[in-house]
């Protein structure tokens, strides 16, 4: 797409290069001077995607995105016919209002003896009761709306967060985390308050403009005939505030992503920026953003504010129009004061709906654009969706696995991994070394299927694992990772989620055996303790304990270790050794480790390089080669680089 070609939000990608330009030159966005990195780097971790990504979207389909609303609303279709009913029946009752008025206008007559006192009577008992009906009815049009809004976005909810689940690893790896709760939060919010809001006002604006046009044309076909005079105005300035209105809003919505990301990216990272002293950097990050959507939000609400005043000015030139020649009219005699003041009454409600429906269209326009990032993750490739139909369930894996001919990039044209050959038998232990970069964690994440290869084959007991059930590939896998993850629970739970059906002496077993047993006793609660958020209340060794008996007791036939041990210190690292030793007995164990102390012991160690393996063999040999593996020991143990 062209630079100059405009987007949904009607933003170029010029536009949002300048924005992100001025930032860069300050240090104050990703990528910038000083500002931190982002996206996925390849065999490594990923911290977010860019911030420009944000914008890459293609311009959306506003008639499909209200299409699909409509159908999350259809779902709860006995809610719809009841509101839909209370809305006719009030838009009745409302158009029956101005008809009475008319009738008892004449009933009171001109002052020259022709009063009806007993139908002027009449008319105003059943012009109160028809009002009394109307304020109940509303009542229930607020709920029933209130309900529809509810369960519309429950359900709305529900599948985003399903979605979420199971969306693959790079789709993860290139959008923000913070943006992707906003579009769970912000944007479902805004769906929530146009259904709760405005739907009643769409559907009951639809019905009083057919049915204030019907009346109108049984009072006076000629007053109807100038009643219209005005709609081509308003259509015209509605249509063209709506196109200034609409890519102000898109673009406010997606800020809104960018600010919530910037925020969770501050929590984070808040320790990092206090051991720095970076507040005011991100500070003026924030600012920044925060600017922006400020100034955005300024002009989305200006143009939106501007809409129900003009409708108000060319509703009121219209009624003008309808008095005059109304006027006109009673003075030839060719109509009464009583029809005069009803068809205003009904020039008024066939106008108030467009005015409505101006008033609403902020809270209309905005929820569209959050429906619209909303769908696009739920459009978004499924970790499962290439899936094959009769894709292998395993069953008794041994654990030998064939590397043959690998070719990998995580992005077109920068390979990570290039004709990578290795052989692993069962119950062997693998160590993987090599500077950074250089594709260790690459392998797991293909081995894992976060992520699948260009070409090649990777063979789990000679099938290939493109062939096999993800969900029963990763089952038979553990992975424990240098910063573990744990949540807001129990720590029996915590240990659990590695098979949720252990019962719990299998817990306090994988417990014992990955000697964690010991500090967790010691625990307020034992294994009832609830932990902190990341289980920030145990130290970072006690945590890669909980990891490891999480693995033990989900008992794979494939382990992975991490860089497991990276983050503690040497007599923690000696107790976690000890607990990976025992996890690591019959089991094919890849090790990733920088410290070259933890994989003395692999049956196997191979370096790697740019992709390739460049040495291979176990601790001894490779020391003896004197080559690659010999200078990253040295450098490690005696400080001397050769």
């Amino acid at each position: 797409m062209s630079d100059k070609k405009k987007r949904a939000d009607g933003f170029s990608a010029a536009d949002d290069a300048k924005f992100l330009r001025e930032q860069k030159m300050s240090g104050k966005a990703p990528g910038g001077p000083g500002g931190p990195r982002h996206g996925p780097r390849p065999g490594g971790r990923s911290s977010g995607p860019m911030m420009n990504r944000m914008y890459a979207e293609k311009p959306k389909n506003m008639g499909k995105t209200i299409g699909r609303l409509i159908k999350y609303i259809g779902k709860n279709k006995y809610l719809v016919f009841g509101l839909v009913g209370i809305m006719v029946l009030i838009t009745v009752l409302n158009l029956a209002g101005p008809k009475l008025q008319g009738i008892a206008i004449d009933a009171i007559g001109t002052g020259k003896g022709d009063f009806d006192f007993k139908k002027l009577i009449t008319t105003l008992i059943v012009m109160a009761i028809i009002y009394t009906c109307t304020s109940v009815l509303t009542y229930f049009q607020g709920v029933s709306a209130s309900k529809l809004s509810q369960k519309t976005v429950f359900t709305m909810r529900t599948d985003l967060f399903a979605k979420i689940t199971r969306l693959p690893l790079k789709f993860l790896d290139t959008h923000k985390h913070g943006d992707i709760m906003s579009r769970m939060t912000n944007d479902v919010e805004n769906v929530s308050n146009a259904v709760s809001q405005s739907l009643a006002s769409l559907v009951s604006g639809v019905i009083t403009l057919v049915g204030s046009l019907i009346m109108m044309l049984t009072l006076s076909p000629i007053l109807t005939l100038v009643a219209m005079v005005t709609i081509p105005l308003t259509l015209g300035a509605s249509a063209l505030m709506s196109r200034l209105m609409r890519k102000y809003f898109i673009r406010q919505q997606r800020l809104l992503g960018m600010l919530n990301s910037n925020i969770e990216e501050t929590v984070t990272g808040y320790r990092t920026i206090v051991a720095y002293g970076r507040e005011g950097k991100a500070i003026d990050e924030f600012a920044d953003v925060n600017n922006e959507l400020r100034k955005t939000g300024i002009m989305a609400n200006c143009f939106g504010g501007i809409m129900g005043p003009t409708m108000n000015v060319i509703g009121n030139l219209g009624f003008l129009c309808v008095c005059f020649a109304g006027g006109w009219l009673a003075l030839d005699g060719a109509i009464s004061i009583g029809v005069i003041a009803s068809f205003i009454q009904y020039s008024k409600q066939f106008t108030r709906p467009i005015n409505e429906i101006a008033s609403q269209y902020t809270t209309l326009i905005t929820a569209v654009a959050g429906a619209e990032r909303v769908f696009e993750v739920l459009d978004a490739d499924d970790e499962f969706s290439g899936e094959k139909p009769d894709a292998v369930k395993l069953d008794d894996v041994k654990g030998r696995l064939d590397f043959t001919n690998v070719n990998f990039a995580y992005k077109q044209g920068e390979p990570v991994l290039r004709d990578f050959n290795f052989y692993i038998k069962p119950g062997r232990k693998v160590a993987i070394v090599g500077r950074t970069g250089s594709g260790k964690t690459t392998i797991v994440n293909l081995l894992t299927r976060f992520y699948d290869i260009d070409s090649g084959s990777i063979t789990l007991d000679g099938v290939d694992i493109r062939d096999i059930d993800k969900q029963s590939l990763r089952s038979e896998i553990a992975i424990v990772l240098q910063d573990t993850v744990l949540f807001s629970d129990t720590v029996a739970a915590n240990i659990k989620y590695g098979r949720l059906d252990a019962t719990d002496e299998e817990m306090k077993a994988a417990a014992e055996m990955a000697n964690a047993d010991v500090f967790i006793e010691r625990l307020p609660e034992g294994y009832n303790t609830k932990l902190a958020e990341s289980g920030s209340n145990l130290s970072q060794g006690q945590r890669q304990l909980l990891s490891i008996a999480r693995a033990v007791l989900a008992d794979p036939k494939i382990l992975i270790l991490d860089e497991a041990t990276s983050s503690v210190d040497t007599r923690t690292e000696m107790q976690i050794q000890q607990a990976m030793i025992k996890l690591m007995e019959g089991r094919t164990s890849l090790i990733i480790a920088h410290r070259l102390s933890t994989i003395r012991d692999a049956d196997v160690i191979i370096v790697l390089d740019e992709g390739h393996i460049v040495e291979e063999g176990n601790h001894e040999q490779l020391l003896a080669k004197k080559g690659r593996y010999y200078d990253l020991y040295m450098t490690q143990f005696s400080g001397v680089a050769t």
